[in-house]
């Protein structure tokens, strides 16, 4: 019986499904939001979507997470009929689903031709031809903090996100006792993650009540992006399967700290004489970074401001980005330093990476992992150095003002809007797309009023 990771071509996927005797087959895209859409699809029409394709609705790289249509959108929209956008399957995306009898498989897919441009795993793909053209192959690895809750999506509804039982109480950061007294929970997590093939290096409670954090092993940059963003989406699943509920908001609670996603990056040599060595690595140098490794670093640093909302895409983002609360505030770097919003790891040929620590939990896996390493590419092209390196606590200096943050998405959307550099890394139509979906999630929050207004004005003002 074939292996779901030994799929690799057509023929493959076809004599897996033949084999499993499967009627069915599930296959799912990835939206602006990092959110899977998909359905399940009949042998006949996957095996006829293998060769030539299948067709999606375009409405959905033109709504928002609550299925609201956007209303300032160019590529899609009602002056266009919402019509149907070619998708290209995966065959090497096959994954085993552990949820379902009867050995059911998962294939991803990705938008094609036109649509291509504001997918967010086409967008991910440009950055990585980008890089390969300088010569590099990247790496990546995804880690994720996520809050639990005793509560089901029924409850939190009834209760309206209000006085939530977390999945266990107290702040208790890598606890054994929690890890040991839950662990059917935790060996069900690992158990997934290796039958989907997305494993789990580290996983451990985080600080705050029901919080855990998953380190996904490292793999090339488009296959990390692809397991994080599986990772997100069946973490929900098994949660709910338990009749628990999985979050990740990037803040949920003014009383506890945000939720992050952090970057690991490197980049290796693809030719040459340094063909599979560390581009980051280089002993004579002081933290064993090589001139590469500063460039990238330095790319990171000024563009992040620029990228910010391909980070942090969300009106919650911003919430996590206050100081105190392990999330950065401004665009800084630091050697083996959690106070600051890139941390310089020295190590081996095998290890030497930079952490991109400004992710938020809530960000699209691919357009994330596109911002942190667009940014690097762009700083290697134009040899730019980088600011003077933070010792100490990040929060408590005085950082030049081109270093600041946007402190709102939609500030954090201008700035995407107007960046040359954006444009030139990730093209005119995903700016002008994702800035404007950015835009519009702004002016739908803008609508509703918040209990503090009403607890601070109501009565007083």
């Amino acid at each position: 019986m074939m292996n779901p990771r030994d799929v690799k071509t057509v023929e493959d996927a076809k004599r897996i499904v033949e084999e499993r005797g499967l009627s069915h087959v599930k296959v799912g895209i990835f939206d602006n939001d990092g959110v899977m859409l998909g359905k399940y699809m009949s042998r006949s029409k996957f095996f006829s979507a293998l060769e030539s394709g299948f067709a999606f609705c375009d409405v959905v790289l033109g709504w928002d997470v609550k299925d609201q249509l956007y209303d300032n959108g160019k590529y899609t929209g009602w002056h266009t009929g919402y019509p149907d956008a070619p998708v290209r399957v995966i065959p090497s995306s096959c994954r085993e689903l552990p949820f379902e009898e009867g050995g059911m498989l998962l294939f991803m897919g990705e938008f094609d031709q036109a649509a291509e441009a504001v997918c967010p795993r086409g967008t991910l793909r440009r950055v990585l031809n980008k890089a390969r053209d300088l010569g590099f192959d990247a790496f990546a690895a995804l880690e994720y903090e996520f809050f639990m809750f005793d509560e089901t999506p029924q409850s939190i509804r009834e209760k309206g996100f209000r006085n939530l039982k977390p999945f266990t109480p107290d702040w208790m950061g890598y606890s054994i006792i929690r890890n040991t007294v839950h662990a059917d929970l935790y060996h069900q997590i690992l158990k997934m993650a290796e039958d989907m093939d997305f494993p789990i290096e580290g996983l451990h409670t985080e600080t705050g009540p029901g919080v855990l954090e998953a380190a996904i092993a490292v793999d090339n940059a488009e296959a990390a992006a692809d397991k994080g963003a599986l990772f997100k989406t069946f973490m929900k699943v098994l949660a709910q399967r338990n009749n628990l509920m999985a979050t990740f908001m990037a803040k949920w609670s003014a009383d506890v700290p945000g939720q992050s996603g952090h970057i690991h990056i490197s980049l290796r040599h693809r030719e040459g004489a340094q063909q599979g060595k560390s581009a980051f690595y280089d002993p004579s140098q002081k933290h064993n970074m090589s001139k590469l490794q500063r460039h990238f670093l330095a790319g990171q640093q000024r563009l992040m401001p620029e990228f910010l909302c391909m980070v942090a895409p969300t009106l919650n983002s911003y919430r996590r980005l206050i100081p105190g609360y392990w999330a950065p505030t401004d665009a800084t770097w630091g050697v083996e330093n959690r106070t600051t919003a890139l941390r310089v790891i020295p190590g081996s040929d095998k290890s030497q990476r930079t952490e991109y620590r400004l992710g938020s939990a809530d960000g699209n896996p691919y357009l994330a992992l596109s911002a942190a390493l667009a940014s690097g590419l762009y700083g290697i092209m134009h040899e730019w150095e980088p600011e003077p390196e933070v010792t100490g606590n990040g929060y408590a200096v005085r950082h030049a003002p081109e270093l600041a943050l946007p402190r709102t998405l939609w500030d954090a959307a201008q700035r995407l809007k107007t960046s040359e550099a954006a444009r030139e890394l990730f093209g005119n139509e995903f700016v002008d797309h994702f800035s404007a979906s950015r835009e519009w999630e702004e002016r739908e929050f803008r609508k509703h009023i918040s209990d503090w207004e009403l607890d601070r004005y109501f009565e007083i003002i």
